[in-house]
């Protein structure tokens, strides 16, 4: 599927009943994007790191990961499966509504893809990203993006592009974190038996600077909810572990795919040098890593874990294991849906139940001023009250 395509809405039986989706005529998937091949890697670097500064260097170092798995990311490929999934779930519930997919980074991109939906005749559309918490680059900087390609196409000759409301974040949502806890106990219970019990999780996410965690979720909170969303999150996992396994296990969170200059303060420890110090400190004889900051086994996945992260435990001689991604799991694409019709009756001016779990409880439907400030000082974003 290509941002030229849509997947095609199967008709509802007659006795079915129909979920409302009034008033969107579409949804667009927007993710991240990933290179498919070799000669798209240091392109697709460029476009990621584009005003950063980083040295050609860096990204051709950067680049070897992408090489090593034959110069192609997961992230298009899942996409797209998630996509086909995300199709039958929509048809299973009667929702006969077209599927779009942008990307901020490569083809196909968000400008392209508006553009299609504009000239398919699309006035509304609800937006999932593939991004779960709260920060500039995980949410504000996927609202600048939208805002751009609106104005890219605004500035081609055909129809505007069509009025984008982004769906609310789902880290906390049961559709999410199930998989999560499933993926945990079959990582656990694939452990050496002598060191299952005194196993330490590691939950991992992606490092941000310091600076863009403080600045996190709206002024008035206080920032850094980036790092409290992400231990809520593990906070409610190790809990149904815990339930489930009766055994109580030390967990925590760490980081992984710093990219930043090292001058720069970045949200530590990282994954390789936690388990060093555990290792060290005697602390366990063995660690799950739960990657509960990612979706999918995209390239932080693949890479920083199953192949770094690993080869940093076997030379520790410290069992791991890596817990599974929602990826396609039926529960986390039903999120999407039940986001929908959610954001759906809002508009129509209903009320509705908001699934969560967790202290955060549910997120906004419509980002708060300033929100995830973008630290090189404000830039035009949508879906948000200060755009």
């Amino acid at each position: 599927m290509t941002s030229h395509d849509t997947t095609t809405p199967a008709p509802a039986p007659a006795d079915r009943q129909v979920a409302d989706v009034a008033p969107y005529d579409a949804l667009l998937l927007v993710s991240f994007g990933g290179p498919e091949g070799p000669d798209d890697v240091l392109p697709f670097l460029e476009n990621v790191t584009r005003g950063r500064g980083i040295p050609r260097e860096r990204l051709v170092e950067v680049g070897e990961h992408y090489y090593a798995f034959g110069g192609r990311s997961p992230i298009n490929d899942q996409n797209r499966a998630f996509l086909d999934a995300l199709r039958v779930d929509l048809d299973e519930a009667g929702i006969a509504l077209p599927l779009y997919w942008g990307n901020r980074n490569w083809d196909p991109y968000l400008t392209d893809a508006l553009a299609q939906m504009a000239a398919d005749g699309v006035t509304r559309a609800a937006c999932f990203v593939t991004s779960a918490y709260s920060s500039w680059s995980g949410c504000r900087q996927y609202r600048e993006n939208l805002y751009d390609a609106v104005e890219d196409v605004a500035g081609r000759e055909g129809p505007d592009a069509p009025r984008l409301d982004k769906l609310r974040h789902y880290f906390n949502h049961p559709g999410f974190v199930d998989p999560v806890v499933d993926a945990t106990l079959a990582a656990l219970a694939d452990l050496p038996e002598d060191a299952r019990a005194g196993a330490r999780i590691l939950f991992v996410t992606h490092s941000i600077p310091d600076s863009m965690n403080d600045a996190s979720g709206p002024p008035e909170q206080g920032g850094g909810a980036y790092v409290a969303q992400h231990l809520d999150v593990a906070g409610v996992v190790a809990g149904r572990v815990a339930e489930v396994t009766g055994v109580e296990r030390a967990h925590e969170l760490v980081f992984c795919s710093r990219s930043g200059p090292p001058q720069m303060p970045w949200l530590e420890p990282d994954v390789n040098d936690r388990m060093r110090e555990l290792v060290e400190e005697g602390a366990t004889p063995a660690v799950v890593l739960v990657p509960v900051g990612f979706v999918s086994d995209h390239m932080e996945v693949i890479y920083d874990l199953d192949t770094e992260a690993l080869e940093t435990a076997d030379e520790l001689g410290l069992p791991m294991r890596r817990a599974g991604t929602a990826g396609t799991d039926p529960r986390f694409v039903a999120v999407v849906r039940d986001l929908l019709t959610e954001r759906a009756a809002v508009e129509r001016g209903e009320d509705v139940a908001r699934s969560s779990v967790g202290e955060t409880g549910p997120m906004w439907d419509v980002c708060p001023a300033q929100c995830c400030a973008n630290g090189k000082g404000p830039r035009p974003a949508l879906c948000g009250r200060d755009a």
